[in-house]
């Protein structure tokens, strides 16, 4: 186990869809154990694994002292809203008011591929669409009107952090494939 750097806004991993988890080994296992050693080192409420640089669909969660995990998640949703404050490990220091449903059901698995379903209402339901959103690449500014998206983009460019994922060498590194791509492409 050990804390892992957090991926911040800019970093390409943040808006790519995470890939489904088809092993569930040692690796995975470690994978949720560093997860939750960084969620906690934050602090956060929630943490998935695009926001570590690893493009699986994991996430963990922290809410009223109840560690959790869920892998591979599929989501039912309320149509009853809430509004409330959110913020993200990947958006230090930042938070807005964002639209979720009041309630979710998330399924998915364990680390151990076991079928899992976990119901929760306020918090618990926004962090389980939160992670979601994190492993099929929305980010929670996303859910903002283009309004508040506005000035949020603002203050994110003001931050202290800003651009930091660019000149961390985290940006995408494009690479040439040797193979003829029959006008397919360069």
């Amino acid at each position: 186990m050990s804390i892992q750097p957090i991926r911040l806004f800019g970093d390409p991993v943040l808006v790519t869809p995470a890939i489904d988890v088809v092993d569930f080994d040692k690796e995975l296992r470690t994978l949720v154990a560093d997860l939750t050693e960084t969620m906690l080192e934050a602090p956060g409420a929630g943490l998935a694994a695009p926001q570590i640089g690893v493009g699986l669909r994991v996430f963990v969660w922290d809410i009223d002292d109840a560690l959790g995990h869920l892998i591979n998640p599929t989501l039912d949703l309320s149509e009853e809203l809430q509004e409330g404050e959110e913020g993200c490990l990947s958006f230090p220091e930042l938070s807005y008011e964002t639209p979720r449903a009041f309630r979710a059901v998330a399924k998915g698995w364990n680390m151990h591929g076991e079928p899992v379903t976990i119901e929760g209402t306020e918090l618990l339901a926004r962090c389980l669409q939160h992670e979601t959103d994190h492993l099929n690449g929305i980010l929670f500014i996303d859910r903002l009107s283009s309004a508040e998206r506005k000035v949020a983009m603002k203050e994110i460019r003001q931050s202290e952090w800003f651009g930091l994922a660019a000149s961390s060498g985290s940006s995408p590194m494009i690479k040439v494939s040797p193979h003829d791509p029959f006008g397919r492409g360069v």
